[in-house]
């Protein structure tokens, strides 16, 4: 993969970050000439995970931070998130029932599952100090 251009961002894991992480995606994203409906799915993703990070691997300790990676290519984007919160054990994940989900009017519980059908590629890494999340979308 022949890296065009690559945009870091290191912010706070707080949910009033969540509108500057989302207009660092989308305005990379944007001039990088990815489609309305791309830039749109991968802020979609993006929050989720950033939420996920927020909620499960810091349990809302604002003080920890989260790093962003945007790195392009000719065809595709790749986000990372990387944190050193609790690590996200993919092996213990199932998918959601959705029809449950919307007949028992339940929110939350799909994020993952979100994550998974806007995007086209997802990479979970656990280190002993860290875990990423690399989100690939290809250019439309």
């Amino acid at each position: 993969m022949k890296k065009t251009a690559t945009y870091h961002i290191t912010v706070e894991a707080s949910t009033r970050n969540l509108a500057k992480v989302r207009d660092f995606v989308s305005n990379h994203a944007q001039a990088e000439g990815f489609s309305p409906a791309s830039v749109a799915d991968l802020c979609l993703a993006v929050d989720e995970a950033y939420t996920n990070i927020i909620k499960h691997a810091y349990k809302y300790d604002a003080t920890q931070l989260v790093k962003i990676n945007l790195e392009f290519n000719n065809n595709e984007i790749c986000v990372a998130l990387t944190d050193s919160g609790d690590s996200f054990d993919k092996s213990t994940y199932v998918e959601p029932d959705i029809e449950r989900q919307i007949k028992d009017k339940r929110r939350g519980g799909m994020g993952v599952y979100l994550i998974h059908i806007l995007m086209d590629k997802v990479d979970y890494n656990t280190s002993t100090d860290e875990n990423e999340i690399r989100m690939y979308k290809q250019r439309d």
